[in-house]
């Protein structure tokens, strides 16, 4: 069990030098990875550091990395060019009269790009690039926005058609204990139950932080905003654009002209042994969302606010030079935290937990606790597609042996996994989030345990135990 201890370690490191210490949270990563380091130099001693280096190395290369450093870049760009503050005056004269209307945009966005995109990741930049600055402008603490963007990540898993239920009911047909089409209706059903807790939750959070209306006076009418700003609407652009190129008919038309779908993906192996064959490629595996939005978005920023930014080599450098600090956090907490989540998975951490799973036996409610539980565990340090394919089938199986139907069961598990995006310390939407509201992640790994990690986890286990129908 050393893969469970090394993260037990890691966590509790990291929330007492950041909580008790008071030290910043990306000193509190570096000790938290080295502690993980600790346990895979006593299992496998000095020929752990190969291991280790290669995890570094990986996190380094991880896209979220760059997405995260370049929505800080991006963020920043953004304060110093009126590009942005014309869109807000815009969406404010429409939806301004609406108390807390920046922040149901965002939860149902996060539902609508969640059932198109299903990267977690992906749903928190395409929705948070927007939402997250308009919610700072009305009034909304930039930890709260940052958390609202991130809580409405896992959503992407929530819904069908994701990779990640692909994994888990690929596995689950190989078995036969379900057919593919059988989860589609009770997944779409656990999805709304999902969405409609968070427009609830939307609702609370906009009266216990008093989350006015903008007020009349400070909305521009809508016609002398659109004058003025209709330029700014060009930012939605850079999140249209990937969309279409992978999604829908001209994603299909531009595969099938381009010849991606004729080569095949790696055939995926699943923890009980079983393999997936070899999938075609599709475009969003050529076409990553969390790359080219801030990219395009950026380039479309210069573009836009080019009077307003500087035009000589000795003012770009001063500019770079004030976003810096905001650089070194965000970057060394990602890095940090995806080179202990490689290291965990080296330890064998999914395999160790799927061994308890299989040993469980006790009455559906008390499995749906222990399995959820499990599962959101296994999600803080891996991605949920990871999570599906190392322990999923296994959960699916726990709970029909306790007398849950097989699809709910499924919907069950890939509602747990959804909260990958709101599972501190390394869920990946919320260093994107929080690179876009510019703020310290760690002020959001509370409220995102309190509001969307714990609640979304009583949810899975209501729909297992049919208390929520699906």
């Amino acid at each position: 069990m050393t893969g469970v201890w090394a993260l037990v370690a890691f966590v509790g490191v990291i929330i007492v030098w950041n909580a008790v210490v008071k030290r910043n949270i990306g000193e509190a990563m570096i000790l938290g990875f080295a502690a993980v380091c600790v346990f895979a130099l006593v299992a496998d001693g000095a020929s752990a550091w190969g291991s280790i280096g290669e995890a570094v190395l990986d996190a380094m290369q991880e896209e979220v990395t760059f997405a995260g450093l370049a929505f800080v870049f991006m963020s920043y760009l953004l304060t110093r060019t009126p590009v942005l503050d014309k869109l807000i005056d815009l969406l404010n004269s429409v939806l301004g009269r609406l108390r807390g209307g920046p922040v149901y945009t965002a939860t149902v966005a996060g539902g609508i790009f969640g059932a198109i995109a299903h990267v977690g990741a992906a749903v928190t930049a395409a929705v948070g690039s927007v939402t997250v600055p308009w919610m700072k402008r009305s009034g909304v603490k930039p930890e709260l926005a940052a958390t609202v963007v991130a809580g409405g990540a896992g959503m992407g898993v929530s819904f069908p058609f994701s990779a990640t239920m692909f994994i888990l009911v690929g596995g689950l047909a190989a078995q036969g204990v379900m057919q593919p089409d059988e989860i589609v209706k009770p997944l779409a059903l656990a999805g709304l139950w999902c969405l409609g807790y968070r427009i609830v939750l939307a609702f609370f959070l906009v009266r216990r932080n008093g989350i006015e209306a903008i007020a009349a006076q400070d909305r521009i009418p809508f016609g002398r905003s659109l004058r003025s700003g209709w330029t700014s609407l060009l930012l939605f652009v850079p999140i249209l654009v990937p969309l279409l190129l992978t999604r829908g008919a001209v994603a299909e038309a531009l595969g099938t002209y381009s010849g991606v779908g004729e080569a095949l993906k790696k055939p995926v192996e699943l923890a009980d042994g079983t393999t997936l064959p070899a999938q075609p490629y599709a475009m969003p595996d050529v076409i990553s969302l969390i790359t080219w939005i801030p990219v395009l978005m950026i380039g479309l920023v210069l573009f836009l606010g080019r009077r307003h930014l500087p035009r000589t080599a000795s003012g770009w450098w001063s500019t770079i030079g004030k976003a810096a600090p905001s650089f070194g956090v965000i970057g060394i907490t990602i890095v940090a935290a995806f080179s202990a989540s490689n290291v965990l998975a080296d330890l064998g951490l999914a395999g160790q937990l799927e061994a308890v799973l299989a040993g469980l036996s006790a009455p559906a409610w008390i499995m749906a606790i222990a399995i959820g539980v499990i599962i959101v565990a296994i999600a803080i340090p891996l991605t949920a597609s990871a999570t599906m394919a190392a322990v999923g089938p296994v959960a699916v199986v726990a709970l029909v042996g306790a007398g849950v139907p097989a699809p709910v069961a499924a919907a069950a598990v890939l509602i747990f996994a959804s909260t990958e995006g709101a599972s501190p310390p390394s869920g990946a939407p919320i260093y994107v989030a929080s690179g876009i509201a510019r703020v310290d992640p760690v002020k959001t790994f509370l409220p995102l345990l309190k509001y969307y990690c714990l609640p979304i986890l009583a949810l899975g286990v209501f729909i297992a135990v049919g208390a929520l129908p699906v």
